[in-house]
């Protein structure tokens, strides 16, 4: 991996110094002899580059997240034999829930004959809501957590024979998921640092981020961050083929990088390279059909299980729909609803909403004055997702991080939000411990989410302002540092075959009046300090 930075390197003055420019680097550089100096010998070093200092930060913190969670691996000694100790709701009160403990056992990962989306189970039977299951991850997901069951039941074989340590077969299956979780979470780190290039050390936000701590291992999504962040750095290598296979594989496992595609069909549109997005758009749908159309066509029901699930789900504690019934008294678009049925109103409203928020963006895209970072709209886009949609899970922060990094690398202001973003955990937890166990009230979560998205919409509205004012993004502004030109005037490190390009379809507006303000005479930010 060092070769690849090698095989793209900068020299000393072409990278930036976080210590030089960011408070809050420069005073976590003070207790090891503060920031860099003006002859600092800087790429001298043969074995710690940049790249492996952020990956062993990037390990250390993973290494954190095991042990946040390893409470919920105890077990207990019963009659018939070890047990989990979940007891008194300790994956509550310890909060050290994940998903993926539970998920072993189920129908869909049980030992013997099971296999993901052919193999179904009745949930709740013998009651009215008696319901078939099936599989309720993507396919790749699916995919993924079945031969990591299978690894487990091997283990525990091997282990029965002695040969090696035993464990709940639940653990097991836990701790072999989370390796590979782990490493999927390198990659992730890894296609950042080489996407960051001259802000190298930005990458270290994500490598540290308080958000990995508490949810690398909540759910399976680092999976998907890892082909959604690659697929970037493919783009950004000029590579539009390899780009849309990595991103339509990392949306075989998670839905969210296939949102990556607008931007760059946009994007594309204005710099008059159409052609080689819809390369990548093209690539990126053979990818996930290759995926999914065997398990669509061998095990149908079971491929839209997924789907379905989605479709039925009301709006979660965690939505802004939530939030409004809960502190109205607001009964919600489709009123009381029976179990399991469809919130039709509820999934029309929030599709409409995702959708006139990504024509706002595509309408910025078009017509700001400089032509904005594949980041920045990717960025809005995700977020405006999560923020419209009636499911905002804890772990889908996560997709956030990366592209956060490379949208608006304000150290103070990304930390911030990712701390208030990691923090609503608490308060989650002991809403679920209920209050007749001395958890929390309702009340105190949805305000802890209101203040999460909160935070969320001002990182979106400041790029929305970065990218009518580019002078003002500080990606853009270390370019010029290095070019000696305005800032604002040099293109979009990463964005590959479109970096560099010039217009060739703006829409009026934005643009005009930027024309007109500069026409007036009117400096840039920038140059007025």
């Amino acid at each position: 991996m060092s070769s690849a930075v090698d095989s793209d390197s900068l020299g000393p003055a072409d990278r930036v110094s976080p210590t030089w420019t960011e408070p809050l680097a420069q005073k976590l550089s003070r207790p090891f002899g503060g920031r860099l100096g003006r002859h600092a010998q800087v790429g001298r070093q043969w074995f710690w580059t940049p790249l492996r200092v952020i990956l062993l930060l990037a390990v250390l913190v993973l290494a954190a997240a095991w042990l946040f969670k390893a409470p919920c691996q105890v077990t207990y000694e019963t009659d018939s034999g070890p047990q989990l100790d979940w007891r008194n709701s300790k994956q509550y009160t310890a909060m050290c829930y994940t998903d993926i403990i539970p998920r072993y056992g189920l129908g869909d990962l049980a030992p013997d004959t099971a296999f993901p989306y052919k193999t179904s189970w009745l949930e709740n039977p013998g009651t009215p809501q008696q319901q078939v299951r099936y599989m309720e991850y993507p396919v790749l997901t699916g995919l993924f957590q079945w031969v990591n069951a299978r690894a487990a039941d091997g283990w525990a074989t091997l282990a029965s024979f002695g040969w090696l340590p035993s464990a709940l077969t639940s653990v097991l299956y836990f701790n072999i998921s989370t390796f590979w979780l782990a490493a999927a979470w390198l990659v992730t780190i890894w296609a950042l640092v080489l996407l960051c290039r001259r802000r190298v050390w930005d990458a270290a936000l994500a490598a540290v981020s308080p958000l990995v701590f508490v949810h690398a291992f909540t759910n399976f999504d680092v999976l998907a961050t890892a082909f959604g962040t690659a697929g970037l750095l493919a783009w950004a290598r000029r590579r539009p083929v390899l780009a849309g296979v990595l991103i339509g594989i990392g949306g075989a496992a998670k839905l969210y990088p296939l949102f990556f595609l607008g931007p760059l069909l946009v994007l594309a549109w204005r710099a008059g390279k159409l052609a080689d997005a819809l390369r990548s758009v093209l690539a990126a749908a053979v990818a996930w059909l290759v995926i999914n159309v065997p398990i669509l066509v061998l095990y149908p029901a079971g491929w839209r299980e997924f789907f379905r699930l989605n479709n039925e789900r009301p709006a979660d504690p965690d939505s802004l729909y939530n939030v409004l019934m809960h502190f109205t008294g607001w009964v919600g678009f489709d009123g009381p609803l029976r179990d399991g049925a469809t919130p039709t109103v509820l999934n029309s409203v929030s599709i409409a909403l995702f959708l006139v928020a990504c024509l706002g963006i595509g309408w910025l895209a078009l017509a700001a004055p400089t032509r904005p970072r594949l980041a920045q709209l990717c960025f809005l886009v995700v977020a405006a997702f999560l923020l419209t949609n009636k499911v905002w899970s804890p772990q889908y922060s996560l997709w956030l991080v990366p592209l956060a990094v490379l949208a608006i690398p304000r150290w103070r202001l990304l930390l911030s939000w990712m701390i208030i973003d990691a923090a609503v955990w608490a308060p989650r937890m002991y809403y679920y411990l209920g209050t007749g166990n001395k958890g929390l009230p309702e009340g105190w979560f949805l305000g802890a989410v209101v203040i999460r998205d909160a935070v969320v919409v001002a990182l979106c509205v400041l790029i929305i302002f970065e990218i009518v004012r580019p002078e003002r993004d500080k990606v853009r502004a270390a370019l010029a540092m290095r070019g000696g030109r305005e800032p604002g005037a040099f293109d979009d490190p990463s964005g590959g075959i479109l970096d560099g390009t010039r217009d060739q379809f703006v829409l009026p507006g934005i643009a005009r009046w930027a024309k007109e303000r500069s026409a007036s005479g009117e400096q840039p930010l920038a140059s007025r300090r």
